[in-house]
């Protein structure tokens, strides 16, 4: 497919705009252009009630904001991890990602701000993102959530966290978690792929800013060969919630997110694959600038209404 024709506009603004990589930039320098950003996800939809609040985590507290939609509850409730490397991105950079989720997927939408690299190296966010995901389990009723209808989702290094705590979840034997949405999940430390050589230089997320972000998250090839980094690395994929793995044609890291939608579904878990042609890493949360985005976000939240509803 030739490239999406508002993901080639996307592009184009973003060469015009000039500048260094983010790559070249210092982390905190990073962040206040990925917050910058933000406004291209759209003018989010409005939820019913919106609140932001900490709760405890295993090095202080983590900040999490929480959608709530019209409905009757006790809700459905999915952890929303934001994408950005593990090093930039906030509740903010998704915002309208969320809202749009909570309200499609009539679920309670809990966006988790994890500590971030490289302050907080591997595996910082992970346990942080387990963490939250363990106290919306303890939790939900506080905030009409349904404790048995839980579901994990991120977007990119988000979605790395999401199939993380996954697996986390069913080492620990905790909680139970109905549904994995990946979002063009990182899934291996590992550069070498056709995808990266076919979209390493030319399509918003390259090869050089994921070294960037990979060297401030780990501490070195070991961490990059655990599975709490790399899940594609894990032995055992097997009694894994049902998953719904979106990934981007145009995107270096398409195809480690496609390898593990195959480990996931040959180790006997339900799995839906879903490649949008035509279409870049970031177009999930790039609303405002790439409408596709929409239509895959609605997808995953149809994927959702299923498997809360066989709960």
């Amino acid at each position: 497919m030739p490239l999406d024709r508002e993901a080639e506009a996307f592009l184009k603004q973003l060469a015009e705009a000039g500048g260094p990589a983010l790559n070249e930039m210092a982390p905190a320098e990073a962040r206040r252009m990925a917050e910058q950003l933000a406004s291209l996800g759209g003018e989010a939809e409005p939820v019913a009630s919106l609140v932001d609040r900490t709760i405890p985590g295993p090095a202080g507290a983590i900040p999490v904001r929480i959608y709530t939609p019209a409905g009757e509850g006790p809700l459905p409730v999915l952890l929303y991890f934001h994408g950005g490397g593990w090093v930039i991105g906030s509740p903010d950079t998704v915002h309208s990602t969320c809202a749009l989720l909570a309200n499609r997927a009539g679920a309670v939408v809990v966006s988790v701000d994890y500590r971030m690299a490289p302050e907080h190296k591997f595996p910082a966010a992970a346990e942080d993102c387990y963490a939250a995901t363990a106290w919306v389990a303890e939790n939900a009723r506080s905030f009409g959530g349904d404790p048995q209808r839980i579901a994990v989702s991120g977007d990119s290094a988000g979605g790395n966290l999401a199939a993380v705590v996954a697996l986390m979840a069913r080492e620990k034997g905790y909680p139970q978690l109905a549904y994995q949405v990946l979002i063009y999940p990182v899934t291996d430390h590992n550069f070498d792929t056709p995808s990266y050589r076919e979209n390493g230089t030319d399509y918003f997320l390259t090869t050089a800013m994921m070294e960037w972000f990979w060297n401030h998250y780990i501490n070195g090839d070991e961490d990059g060969r655990d599975w709490r980094a790399s899940p594609l690395q894990v032995a055992d994929a097997s009694n894994l919630p049902p998953a719904f793995v979106i990934t981007a044609e145009f995107d270096p890291l398409r195809d480690e997110g496609e390898a593990y939608a195959r480990k996931l579904a040959e180790a006997g878990n339900t799995v839906t694959l879903k490649r949008y042609l035509g279409q870049i890493h970031g177009f999930c949360t790039l609303l405002g600038a790439i409408p596709a985005g929409r239509q895959a976000l609605e997808e995953a939240a149809a994927h959702l209404r299923l498997a809360f509803a066989s709960r």
